[in-house]
């Protein structure tokens, strides 16, 4: 039998961590204020019951959590069938539903449940992992959210569940021969995909989707359409120098006054970073965000169990990936994916799941044996 709640020692406890996800979702909030005021209430508010959720969920046993398995990932299925049926459109796309007047999206907690469910499944199944048919049952498993998060259409997403899988799967110890050969396989198939979805009438992902991949490869032929938002950005990012215009400024010239981007509070967040806190704000998000996905890191290292490493390491691999699609996206780096920046973005959702699955990674700290770290 598990306790829900166990004796700790406050040493273990990462304030760290805490204070740097605080810190990041501090200037997250100014950088909304700046985008669009009447936001910025909100966004406070979505800290505050973030840290309502982080703290209790801290002190929870990760090992009783993990008891309810497969109820976590049936409960991520019931949230994407229900968005799927009766979710409330927004911009072409059904990614929200609304449940007691509180609209939130599922698909970014699904990430979490499905970080705590490939955790459990696959430390049962550690012995057994590289054999054939644990590898389709995973691979399987991952599926059904894959595709009812795709057909949203919500292909960034789809794209980042994939990519915490694949942190989870390596993580949990996938044989080099099986990464080797999935690479080899998957690589030349990325390519072949990538053309087909860039022939005209092809019907394997929105128009839209397709535009946004075409605007990359050619942005001057997209200028003022679809390349229009990530070459603004550009400018805003360039414009801010080393120390930036400040936060609202009234600069006539600048980007954001000029309401050249379009939503920037979301997921151009980092080009208003860029031209109001300048080289030096931008590099101060970045490496807030590094030393956040270094505290998973240094964690799931520490951990008691392979179960604990994953919630971890998963937590790690979420944030990190996402941060540098957001930030390649604002940048040009990557085609324009929709992909909020970690604690930054607006987004109650968002930002509350990033403190739900940072609570986790405080526990599996808590209940590690080491205390010289």
């Amino acid at each position: 039998m598990f306790k829900i709640f166990s004796k700790y020692s406050i040493r273990k406890y990462n304030f760290f961590l805490v204070f740097l996800t605080i810190t990041i979702s501090v200037i997250g909030i100014l950088l909304i204020g700046s985008a669009k005021s009447q936001l910025m209430e909100r966004q406070i508010q979505g800290l505050i019951i973030g840290l309502v959720f982080m703290i209790p969920i801290s002190l929870i046993d990760y090992h009783f959590v993990l008891k309810f398995y497969w109820l976590e990932y049936a409960l991520a299925l019931v949230l994407l069938v229900a968005v799927y049926l009766f979710g409330d459109k927004g911009g072409g796309a059904s990614r929200w539903f609304t449940l007691f007047g509180v609209r939130f999206q599922p698909s970014e907690l699904v990430k979490i449940l499905l970080i705590l469910f490939y955790a459990q499944f696959i430390m049962k199944h550690e012995e057994k992992l590289n054999t054939f048919r644990m590898l389709i049952s995973c691979v399987v498993l991952i599926v059904p959210p894959f595709v009812l998060i795709f057909k949203q259409p919500d292909l960034s997403t789809s794209i980042m569940i994939l990519v915490i899988f694949c942190v989870l799967m390596f993580l949990g110890g996938l044989s080099y021969k099986v990464i080797l050969v999935v690479a080899a396989v998957a690589i030349p198939s990325a390519v072949i995909l990538l053309n087909m979805i860039l022939t005209p009438g092809q019907t394997i992902v929105n128009e839209y989707q397709q535009k946004r991949l075409l605007a990359w490869i050619q942005p001057e032929k997209y200028a003022s359409t679809e390349a229009y938002q990530q070459l603004n950005s550009i400018t805003a990012i360039g414009s801010g120098l080393l120390q930036g215009k400040g936060l609202n400024n009234n600069v006539i010239s600048s980007v954001k006054n000029g309401n050249f981007i379009s939503e920037a509070q979301t997921d151009f967040i980092f080009a208003i970073a860029g031209e109001e806190l300048g080289f030096i704000g931008c590099c101060a998000i970045i490496i807030l965000l590094f030393l956040i996905v270094v505290q998973c890191i240094w964690i799931a290292v520490h951990a008691n169990d392979l179960a604990g490493r994953l919630i971890a390491g998963g937590m790690a691999g979420f944030i990190g990936f996402q941060t540098f699609i957001n930030i390649g996206v604002t940048t040009m780096i990557l085609p324009n994916t929709g992909l909020t920046l970690p604690f930054v973005s607006y987004g109650l959702t968002s930002l509350v799941t990033m403190f739900i699955g940072t609570g986790l990674v405080l526990n599996v700290r808590l209940q590690s044996d080491n205390t010289l770290y």
